[in-house]
């Protein structure tokens, strides 16, 4: 049954004790009883009348028991018809906004100086955990250069042609020498002329079997194997994130979990499913338990928005993770608010 057959099938008593159950759990993590709900609800009726109501809302899924006389929480599937039917989204207030511009000052820091403020203002802000994603960066490649660091470290020297630099360290194929490192570089440069480092890698892929005899075995391997390229992309910080101790303040039940989100944060795997789920439209994407591909932890819930470059194109997304108990009118329009001043900051920058 879909959200508006749902919908149409309650009555405005059993709308009111959903929404007063929903609302109690996102307030207080907290099964509600019938007796509790008498005290609560506009009409005055029965404890067993809203017995009643309660049990059918669980027939219909909305509701879920977790014991047999602890009353009732919502279900996932309760969630999703509260948050996109039923739920009121409140204004920015005055406090949050001042935070959130407070860390896009005037003093112009560079970019992932100013996305780490937005991302540490964004956890003090919703007591979660705040997730920013910096953009790619789209400018040529001047010059790509190789420095080994030791036997199994070595240094890869990313200058664009903005005069953006990167250094991302990574681990190179077995024997390495510099002689190696240098004809791997001299080879790459000679094809990254004008290209961003996403086109170079879709060209180095085409042209790698084909001048194979350009390079000698070491420098070939290094070349072959991407691992300069996108191995480092594995370890570039483009996703920022803070807050995750706001997490451990939860049920003792619950720490196992938390502490599989904990590792899903700290390895950022799928930064760029993170980014897509961001790609079908504009506004904020809410993801509530299962819904959430991102992470291992079923539940937790993730709010999520795009930012926009001054053409509009999508280049790197905000959000908030936390227990699926999230406060959703509030967050929903800092997310929102946040990720479209960071747009407009960003598109007013000339690189």
């Amino acid at each position: 049954m879909n959200q508006e057959s749902l919908l149409h099938e309650m009555n405005d008593r059993s709308r009111e004790v959903f929404r007063r159950v929903v609302e109690s759990y996102l307030e207080t993590g907290e099964p509600v009883g019938s007796r509790t709900l008498t005290r609560a609800l506009s009409e005055k009726v029965s404890a067993a009348t809203i017995r009643n109501v309660m049990q059918d809302l669980e027939f219909m899924g909305l509701l879920d028991s977790p014991h047999a006389s602890a009353g009732r929480l919502p279900s996932q599937m309760g969630l999703r018809l509260f948050v996109d039917g039923m739920m009121e989204i409140d204004a920015v207030n005055s406090t949050d906004r001042a935070a959130i511009d407070e860390t896009l000052g005037n003093d112009d820091p560079e970019t992932g100086v100013l996305l780490d403020r937005v991302s540490t203002a964004l956890s003090s802000i919703t007591r979660g955990a705040s997730l920013v994603l910096m953009p790619k960066h789209e400018a040529p490649i001047r010059h790509i250069e190789f420095v080994s660091l030791g036997p199994d470290r070595a240094l890869v020297v990313l200058v664009f042609a903005d005069g953006h630099v990167e250094n991302r360290i990574f681990t190179p194929p077995p024997g390495q020498t510099p002689s190696s490192m240098r004809e791997a570089g001299n080879f790459l440069n000679a094809m990254a002329e004008g290209k961003t480092l996403a086109e170079l890698r879709g060209h180095l892929s085409q042209q790698i079997n084909a001048r194979r005899r350009e390079l000698d075995v070491l420098a070939a391997e290094l070349v072959e194997s991407g691992i300069a390229l996108w191995g480092a992309e594995a370890t570039d910080p483009r996703l920022i994130v803070r807050g995750r101790a706001n997490l451990l303040d939860r049920e003792a039940a619950d720490l196992d979990r938390i502490r599989v989100l904990f590792d899903d944060l700290e390895r950022k795997r799928d930064i760029v499913e993170f980014l897509e789920l961001t790609e079908r439209g504009e506004g904020v994407r809410i993801f509530i338990g299962s819904e959430n591909k991102l992470f291992s932890l079923s539940g937790s819930a993730l709010v999520v928005s795009p930012y926009m470059n001054a053409d509009r194109k999508i280049v790197g997304a905000v959000g908030v993770i936390g227990p699926t108990r999230l406060n959703y009118g509030r967050i929903v329009p800092i997310v929102d608010y946040t990720a479209q001043l960071v747009g407009r900051v960003l598109s007013g920058r000339k690189g």
